[in-house]
Protein backbone atom coordinates (compact mmCIF):
# COMPACT_ATOMS: atom_id res chain seq x y z
CA UNK A 1 0.00 0.00 0.00
CA UNK A 2 1.35 3.35 -0.97
CA UNK A 3 1.75 6.07 1.59
CA UNK A 4 -0.56 9.01 1.47
CA UNK A 5 0.91 11.85 -0.49
CA UNK A 6 0.70 15.35 0.83
CA UNK A 7 -1.55 17.72 -1.05
CA UNK A 8 0.32 20.21 -3.18
CA UNK A 9 1.13 23.52 -1.57
CA UNK A 10 0.29 26.70 -3.42
CA UNK A 11 3.46 28.67 -4.01
CA UNK A 12 3.44 32.27 -5.16
CA UNK A 13 6.65 33.97 -6.17
CA UNK A 14 6.52 37.75 -6.26
CA UNK A 15 9.10 40.37 -7.00
CA UNK A 16 10.00 42.76 -4.20
CA UNK A 17 7.34 45.37 -3.49
CA UNK A 18 9.44 48.11 -5.07
CA UNK A 19 8.77 46.50 -8.46
CA UNK A 20 5.04 46.08 -7.92
CA UNK A 21 4.00 49.59 -7.08
CA UNK A 22 5.95 52.59 -8.22
CA UNK A 23 3.97 55.68 -7.27
CA UNK A 24 4.17 58.60 -9.68
CA UNK A 25 6.39 61.57 -8.91
CA UNK A 26 6.70 64.71 -11.00
CA UNK A 27 10.33 65.76 -10.94
CA UNK A 28 11.60 69.18 -11.94
CA UNK A 29 14.97 70.20 -13.31
CA UNK A 30 16.36 71.29 -9.93
CA UNK A 31 15.96 67.80 -8.49
CA UNK A 32 17.19 65.94 -11.54
CA UNK A 33 20.16 68.29 -11.94
CA UNK A 34 21.17 67.66 -8.33
CA UNK A 35 21.42 63.96 -9.15
CA UNK A 36 22.99 64.23 -12.61
CA UNK A 37 25.57 66.86 -11.76
CA UNK A 38 26.26 65.54 -8.24
CA UNK A 39 25.25 68.73 -6.50
CA UNK A 40 25.14 69.10 -2.72
CA UNK A 41 21.46 68.06 -2.55
CA UNK A 42 22.12 64.86 -4.52
CA UNK A 43 21.56 62.37 -1.69
CA UNK A 44 18.29 63.98 -0.63
CA UNK A 45 17.09 63.99 -4.25
CA UNK A 46 18.05 60.36 -4.79
CA UNK A 47 16.20 59.33 -1.65
CA UNK A 48 13.01 60.95 -2.97
CA UNK A 49 13.33 59.49 -6.48
CA UNK A 50 14.04 55.90 -5.50
CA UNK A 51 11.16 53.55 -6.18
CA UNK A 52 9.10 56.17 -7.99
CA UNK A 53 7.80 56.35 -11.55
CA UNK A 54 9.21 59.67 -12.73
CA UNK A 55 7.21 62.11 -14.84
CA UNK A 56 8.09 65.52 -16.29
CA UNK A 57 6.92 67.91 -18.97
CA UNK A 58 8.86 67.67 -22.23
CA UNK A 59 10.62 70.94 -21.46
CA UNK A 60 12.84 69.14 -18.94
CA UNK A 61 15.08 68.04 -21.81
CA UNK A 62 15.77 71.68 -22.70
CA UNK A 63 16.27 72.66 -19.08
CA UNK A 64 18.82 69.89 -18.54
CA UNK A 65 20.64 71.01 -21.70
CA UNK A 66 20.67 74.56 -20.30
CA UNK A 67 22.15 73.34 -17.01
CA UNK A 68 24.82 71.44 -18.97
CA UNK A 69 25.73 74.62 -20.84
CA UNK A 70 26.02 76.53 -17.53
CA UNK A 71 28.25 73.81 -16.07
CA UNK A 72 30.54 74.00 -19.11
CA UNK A 73 30.67 77.81 -18.80
CA UNK A 74 31.63 77.39 -15.13
CA UNK A 75 34.60 75.27 -16.16
CA UNK A 76 33.25 71.76 -15.64
CA UNK A 77 35.22 69.24 -17.70
CA UNK A 78 33.37 68.33 -20.89
CA UNK A 79 33.62 64.55 -20.18
CA UNK A 80 31.86 65.07 -16.81
CA UNK A 81 29.05 67.02 -18.44
CA UNK A 82 28.75 64.42 -21.19
CA UNK A 83 28.53 61.67 -18.56
CA UNK A 84 25.74 63.56 -16.78
CA UNK A 85 23.85 63.93 -20.07
CA UNK A 86 24.31 60.22 -20.78
CA UNK A 87 22.86 59.46 -17.32
CA UNK A 88 19.91 61.68 -18.16
CA UNK A 89 19.34 59.79 -21.40
CA UNK A 90 19.34 56.52 -19.44
CA UNK A 91 16.78 57.67 -16.84
CA UNK A 92 13.27 56.39 -17.31
CA UNK A 93 11.17 59.53 -17.22
CA UNK A 94 7.75 59.64 -18.81
CA UNK A 95 7.51 62.93 -20.68
CA UNK A 96 4.22 64.81 -21.11
CA UNK A 97 3.09 67.69 -23.28
CA UNK A 98 1.59 70.38 -21.08
CA UNK A 99 -1.78 71.99 -21.59
CA UNK A 100 -0.52 75.45 -22.58
CA UNK A 101 -3.69 77.30 -21.60
CA UNK A 102 -3.74 75.70 -18.15
CA UNK A 103 -0.01 76.31 -17.82
CA UNK A 104 -0.43 80.05 -18.45
CA UNK A 105 -3.35 80.19 -16.05
CA UNK A 106 -1.29 78.54 -13.29
CA UNK A 107 1.69 80.80 -14.01
CA UNK A 108 -0.51 83.86 -13.59
CA UNK A 109 -2.33 82.54 -10.52
CA UNK A 110 0.82 81.64 -8.59
CA UNK A 111 3.21 84.19 -10.18
CA UNK A 112 5.42 81.42 -11.58
CA UNK A 113 7.42 81.20 -14.76
CA UNK A 114 5.65 79.34 -17.54
CA UNK A 115 8.30 76.64 -17.16
CA UNK A 116 7.56 76.08 -13.48
CA UNK A 117 3.82 76.16 -14.16
CA UNK A 118 4.25 73.21 -16.55
CA UNK A 119 5.52 71.07 -13.67
CA UNK A 120 2.69 72.23 -11.44
CA UNK A 121 0.12 71.51 -14.16
CA UNK A 122 1.51 67.99 -14.63
CA UNK A 123 1.47 67.21 -10.90
CA UNK A 124 -2.17 68.31 -10.72
CA UNK A 125 -3.06 66.39 -13.88
CA UNK A 126 -1.50 63.17 -12.55
CA UNK A 127 -2.58 63.88 -8.96
CA UNK A 128 1.01 63.15 -8.04
CA UNK A 129 3.50 64.85 -5.75
CA UNK A 130 5.96 67.34 -7.21
CA UNK A 131 9.62 67.19 -6.17
CA UNK A 132 11.50 70.48 -6.43
CA UNK A 133 14.24 72.44 -4.69
CA UNK A 134 12.60 75.68 -5.92
CA UNK A 135 10.91 77.20 -2.86
CA UNK A 136 8.46 79.34 -4.84
CA UNK A 137 7.33 76.40 -6.97
CA UNK A 138 7.17 74.15 -3.90
CA UNK A 139 4.90 76.57 -2.04
CA UNK A 140 2.65 76.98 -5.07
CA UNK A 141 2.46 73.20 -5.41
CA UNK A 142 1.52 72.77 -1.76
CA UNK A 143 -1.32 75.28 -2.19
CA UNK A 144 -2.52 74.04 -5.57
CA UNK A 145 -2.25 70.30 -4.96
CA UNK A 146 -3.82 70.71 -1.53
CA UNK A 147 -6.87 72.28 -3.21
CA UNK A 148 -7.41 69.19 -5.37
CA UNK A 149 -8.81 67.11 -2.52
Amino acid sequence: MRGKSKPPVLMVAEPPAIYLARPALVVDCSVLSAVLFEESMRDEALQRLTGRALHAPTLIEHEIASVAMKKLAQGWPAPSVQAALADFANHTIELHHADVLAQVELARRYKLSAYDAAYLWLAAELKAPLATFDAKLGKAAQRHLGDLE
